[in-house]
C-alpha cells in the first residue's frame, strides 16, 4: 500500500477541491473521470513499467515527480488549449479564456480537430506496438501462432520494417481520408517516434536507461494513451478544471500502480503482461484509426486493453504453475537485480 499512499492523499485533496469548487455534482464528476483513466490507461501502467524498469533509481523518481505535473498540467490542461490554439488561430490567452467562460465552444473546437489527434497517437503507439513485436532479441513469445511463426520470422530479420509498415498504414490512412491535416498528423507521430528512439539509442548504450530523451519518450507514451480519456472526458463534462483534477486523481494512480509493478518485479513474476500491454497498444492504435471514421465508446477501448492484460495475467499464472522451476529462477535474478541497484 505505500506505493498508493501518495495517489490516496490527492485524491482527497481533489476530491475536497472539487467539491468546494462545484460541490456535489464537481465531486461525483470528478470521481467518475478519475475512474475512467485508470480504466482505460492501465495497460499503459504496464508499458510504462516495462520501461522503467531498466532505468536508475534518479530517473524513476524523476518519472514520478516531473512526469506528473506533465501528466496532469501538461496533458490534462495545456494539450487540449494548445489544441484549439492550433485549430483556431487564437493566442494562449484567447485560447484559456475560451476554455473558462465558454466551455461549449471550446468542446466544438476539440471535437473538430478530434481526427488530427487520433492520427498522431495512432501512429505513436502503432510504432511501439511494431517495434516489440519485430523484436528478434524477445526472450519468448506469448501467442505463438502471432508472434512466432515462419512469416513472422523472416519479417523480423528485415531492416526498418516496422517504419515500412508504418509509412504504408500512412499512405492508406490518406487514401481514405483524402484530409491533408490527418496525414500530417500522422507521419508527425512515426517522425517523432524515429526521432526520439535515435536519440534515445545515440546517448544510452543499452536501450532506454533514463536519461532526458527515456523520459521524452516515455512521456508521449504516456501522452498517447491519454488521448482517448481526456477526449472522452468532454462526453461527461466541459469543465476544464473538473476534467483536469478528475484526470489527473487518475494520472496518479496510474503512476503509483507503474512503480509497484516495478519495485514488487511484476513483469518478471508475470512473464506475459509485457506482451499483452504491447497487444492492447497495438489495440488502441487502431482504435484511434478507426475512430477518425465513425464512433467508439470509450468502455469498448477500456475493455479491450484492460481485457488482453487479463488474459495475460491469467496465461502467465497457468506458465507458473506448469514451470514452477522456471518461476523460481525468475525470481531469483529479479531479486539479485533488486541487490545490485541496492550497492550502485
Amino acid at each position: 500500500m505505500k506505493y498508493f499512499y501518495s495517489s490516496f492523499i490527492v485524491t482527497a485533496i481533489g476530491l475536497i477541491v472539487a467539491f468546494l469548487y462545484g460541490g456535489m455534482s464537481a465531486l461525483f464528476i470528478v470521481a467518475i473521470l478519475s475512474v475512467l483513466e485508470v480504466s482505460v490507461s492501465f495497460d499503459n501502467a504496464v508499458k510504462n513499467a516495462a520501461v522503467l524498469r531498466n532505468w536508475d533509481e534518479k530517473w524513476q523518481q524523476r518519472f514520478i515527480t516531473w512526469g506528473i505535473l506533465i501528466a496532469v498540467f501538461g496533458m490534462r490542461f495545456v494539450f487540449p488549449i494548445l489544441i484549439v490554439m492550433i485549430a483556431t488561430g487564437l493566442g494562449a490567452v484567447e485560447a484559456l479564456d475560451l476554455a473558462m467562460n465558454r466551455p461549449e465552444e471550446y468542446k466544438h473546437h476539440i471535437e473538430a480537430s478530434i481526427d488530427y489527434i487520433y492520427s498522431f497517437g495512432g501512429a505513436f503507439l502503432l510504432m511501439v506496438g511494431l517495434e516489440f513485436f519485430f523484436d528478434e532479441d524477445k526472450e519468448f513469445h506469448w501467442l505463438n501462432i502471432i508472434e512466432n511463426n515462419k512469416v513472422m520470422d523472416r519479417i523480423s530479420k528485415m531492416e526498418s520494417v516496422e517504419v515500412v509498415i508504418a509509412l504504408a498504414i500512412g499512405i492508406v490512412l490518406t487514401y481514405f481520408t483524402q484530409d491533408y491535416n490527418v496525414s500530417i498528423a500522422y507521419f508527425a507521430g512515426v517522425i517523432l517516434y524515429a526521432l526520439l528512439k535515435m536519440l534515445d539509442d545515440s546517448f544510452s548504450a543499452d536501450g532506454v536507461k533514463g536519461g532526458i530523451f527515456g523520459f521524452l519518450y516515455l512521456e508521449v507514451i504516456d501522452a498517447s494513451f491519454s488521448f482517448d480519456g481526456v477526449i472522452g472526458a468532454f462526453a461527461i463534462t466541459v469543465d476544464i478544471y473538473e476534467m483536469m483534477i478528475g484526470l489527473g486523481i487518475g494520472a496518479m494512480f496510474v503512476r503509483s500502480l507503474t512503480i509497484y509493478f516495478v519495485k514488487k518485479g511484476t513483469l518478471s513474476e508475470y512473464r506475459y503482461l509485457e506482451h499483452g500491454a504491447h497487444y492492447a497498444i497495438m489495440a488502441l492504435a487502431i482504435i484511434m484509426f478507426v475512430k477518425i471514421f465513425t464512433e467508439i465508446p470509450e468502455v469498448i477501448t477500456g475493455s479491450i486493453g484492460m481485457g488482453f492484460i487479463v488474459w495475460a495475467f491469467i496465461a502467465s499464472v497457468h506458465f507458473n504453475k506448469k514451470n514452477p522451476l522456471i518461476d523460481e529462477v525468475a525470481e531469483s535474478v529479479s531479486d539479485e537485480t533488486k541487490e545490485n541497484k541496492e550497492e550502485k
